[in-house]
Parts: C-alpha cells; structure tokens; sequence
C-alpha cells in the first residue's frame, strides 16, 4: 500500500518540481546550522502531511515507510535546493520519520519550549499558551480521523483508551506532560485534546526567584517550612502553577528521606532518588480493576513513608491524607483547586464528607487544623503570569472556625502601559508559630523577613 495520496482529476497540483511548496520555509542566511536542520525537518514534516494516505502508516513497517519517506524528502529538499550531503540527509530522513511516527502536527509545538499548553479544538483549529497568554497557531490536522489517530496512540500508551464507551480520559505524555482527551458524541464539533507541557528541566526554586513568582525572603521560609517537616496545602486556580511550585519545593527535602508520590496522571519530577511513584487505575471496559487514589493512599501507609505527596485532593482521599499527616508522616504536601486559603481550607472539609466517613463538621475541622501547617495560595495574574499570592499558618481552632493567620502577601498597585500587572510582595508583620521547629531542625531565620514595613 502506497503513501501517497490519491489526486482527484478535479483537484489542483499539490506539488511542483520547481516550485516551493508553500509550508517549506526558507531558512534565513544568519540561522546557524543546528537551527536551520530543524526549521528545514518541521517544514519538511508539514507538507509530508498534505502529499501521504496517512491511512496506510499502520499497514506498513518502519522500513517500508522509511523507504518511501526518503524518497518524498528527497524530492522536496531538490525542489528546496538545500545542499544536504547524504549522512545530513539520512539523519533528516530519520527525524522526520520519527516525527510522522509519533504525534504527527504536534510534534513541532512539543519541540517548542516557549510553549506550555497546547489546546486542540478538533482537526483545523489549534491553540497555544506562550507567557500565560493564549494565541491561535497554524497547525492543523489532515481531518478528524487523523486527530483521532494521535489521541489513541497519546492514551495506549499508557494503557488507556478512549472511544464512545468511554469519551474522555487523562493521560501523559512519555516526558510527563499531562494529557485530557474528550471524543465524539461528547464532543460537537470535533476532538477535544488539552497538552500541558512540563519542562524537561523542573523549574527550580531560584528560577522563580529570577521570573518574580516567589521573592527570596519568601523563598527562604518555603525552604524552612520543608526542612522543618510542616505539612503542606498549595492552592490555586487551574493552571496557576501548584504542581510547578510542589516541584520546586519539594527540592529543599532531605535526598535520605522516602517520598511517595500520588497522583491520577503521573506529572511531579522529584529529583530525590529514594522516591516511589504510584498512579491510579480507571476501570476497564468491562468496569472492574479501578485503582482511585483514596486506594493507592491506604496502601502507601504500608511503604514505609517518611513523607507523602499526593499530585491534588478531588475526593474522599483528602480525609486519608489528613490522617497520614496526623499519624507520623510530617512533611507530607499535596495540592487543591480554590481560590482563597480560606476557601482551600472549607474545600478539604467537603472533601472530608465524600469520604463517606460519618464525622461531624467540628471533628472534621479539628483534623485540618491539626494536620496542615501552612497553604500556599498561589495565581495567574491577568497579565499571564503565575505568582504566589499569600503563604498563611494555620493556628489552631476557636471555637468552630479554623484560626489562620497571613505571613506574606503579594499586593497589587495597577498596570503599566503594556497591561503588565505591577505589584509588590509584602510581609504582614506576624512571626509565625513554626519558627522554633524550624530552629529545631537546624533552620534559622532572621527576624528581619518578618518586619510589617519590609518590601520583598
């Protein structure tokens, strides 16, 4: 079976010997030449797209495909006149198979590092986040079979499926980046396919310090709060950037302690090598062997912990967490959807009661204010970008009402011309209670970051 596509006598040449196809870009002459392979692969990979049956790719072997793939490269890179010797063009043959092999039009925006999400909305139309803004780009799909195709090998991957039986799933990509599909009939008009890419390099700590997202005086009672042991709940809004920060945070603990990690679609990149990692399981087709993270909590009671992150609560696990937090497993960390501490903190308590556990809404209190330490609140502001906006203690209990108290705040003063939000960290002025537990872990921290009139 033949890649190439079959012509309608009624359809218009799609190629020319001595034209440029139109998708080719010509790479400019100060492009130095790392940067001109790619550019010259991805134009390449863009008009293969319109010249092959992607219906034949998965009838054929590697080799068969390789084979005549070479010869449409060869082609197109003569009509290019690109001046490739023959290692230069096996090298270039073999990208843009890999490239047709794997995702097909995404591959480029994957490459892409200045992008973090990537936003299908069926076959013709696309979407990318670059700077916390989002923009429309010109990739497309060949149709929605194509698209399709991409999804299925996206979730068979990592073991799922996705067909009208079951619609919509969440997966990862091999680099971890986190993946949602949602098929017809539930979606209208076409496949629905959300990529929130990960860095392949974490960003650290420091590398929020120099974006503006955390300041180094908060930074350095985050490290406190860490080595100390307190238990932690970051909070934020979809895409604010909570895993980002447990990332970042989770480098301050100790490379001899035992983390286990939680999650529904496996995303935190811990550096730490003694680290085991779960993942949950939805039910088959037939509706058996769902593993839920309320599951793959109990059970890593049974791991030997010495801390345990849960990647976000949704349901009844937050009430195994708190227990976990409660019963020796100091330090743990996990995050949740909501927008103010306080509302992540009423949140969990309705987490609680879908746990099925008949608990009155005192008790159920008593157990947040006495497993978490500190939330984190964090944000994506209006301008695009991601910050942390509050880092609270809680205290304690009066009476029904959890007791917390603010120990930095970001403060916002108006925009600038360019619609940049323009604003200042600021500390409130309270000396948190958790000082001495830090002094106790070897962690001091001077008086200094607490002051009521300090900027940070």
């Amino acid at each position: 079976m033949a890649l190439w596509s079959v012509k309608r006598p009624d359809e218009p040449e799609r190629f020319e010997p001595h034209a440029t196809p139109r998708t080719i870009v010509r790479p400019v002459p100060d492009v130095s030449p790392v940067d001109r392979m790619i550019d010259l692969k991805v134009s390449i990979h863009r008009s293969l797209l319109d010249r092959i049956n992607l219906s034949a790719l998965d009838k054929l072997s590697r080799e068969q495909i390789q084979g005549e793939i070479g010869e449409i490269v060869g082609e197109l890179l003569e009509a290019q006149r690109e001046p490739l010797n023959s290692r230069e063009r096996s090298a270039l043959v073999l990208d843009v198979l890999d490239e047709l092999l794997g995702l097909g039009p995404l591959e480029p925006l994957l490459k892409d590092e200045t992008i973090t999400d990537i936003l299908v909305n069926g076959p013709d139309i696309v979407f990318v986040e670059r700077s916390g803004l989002l923009e429309k780009v010109q990739t497309r799909f060949q149709d929605e079979r194509h698209l399709l195709r991409i999804i299925q090998k996206i979730v068979s991957a990592v073991g799922r499926r996705v067909d009208e039986s079951s619609p919509f799933v969440d997966a990862r990509l091999a680099d971890g980046s986190r993946v949602n599909a949602i098929v017809a009939p539930l979606a209208i008009d076409g496949s629905l396919l959300s990529i929130r890419k990960f860095s392949k390099k974490p960003i650290s700590i420091a590398r929020m310090i120099e974006l503006g997202s955390v300041p180094e005086a908060m930074a350095e009672v985050l490290r406190a709060v860490v080595q100390s042991r307190r238990n932690v709940l970051i909070s934020g809004g979809t895409g604010s950037g909570k895993t980002t920060l447990l990332n970042a945070m989770s480098s301050y603990i100790d490379e001899r302690e035992r983390i286990v990690t939680i999650e529904d679609s496996a995303e935190l990149q811990l550096q730490q090598e003694h680290t085991a990692r779960l993942e949950t399981r939805p039910p088959n087709i037939e509706g058996k062997g769902e593993v839920t993270q309320r599951d793959l909590v109990k059970n890593a009671l049974r791991m030997r912990p010495d801390r345990i992150i849960v990647g976000e609560v949704r349901a009844g696990e937050a009430f195994d967490m708190l227990q976990a937090m409660n019963t020796g497993h100091d330090g743990s960390m996990t995050t949740v959807h909501a927008n103010t501490p306080r509302d992540a903190l009423s949140r969990i308590e309705q987490m609680i009661g879908m746990s099925g556990i008949d608990i009155s809404p005192r008790s159920a209190r008593n157990q947040i204010a006495s497993a978490i330490n500190i939330v984190v609140q964090v944000g994506r502001l209006s301008d695009g970008r991601r910050r942390v906006l509050s880092l609270s203690e809680l205290t304690g209990m009066e009476g029904e009402t959890i007791t917390m108290q603010e120990i930095f705040r970001f403060r916002m003063t108006g925009r600038d011309p360019e619609g940049i939000v323009v604003g200042h960290f600021e500390a409130t002025g309270i000396r948190p209670k958790f000082l001495n537990d830090a002094l106790a872990h070897g962690v001091e921290l001077p008086a200094e970051l607490f002051r009521p009139d300090l900027r940070i």
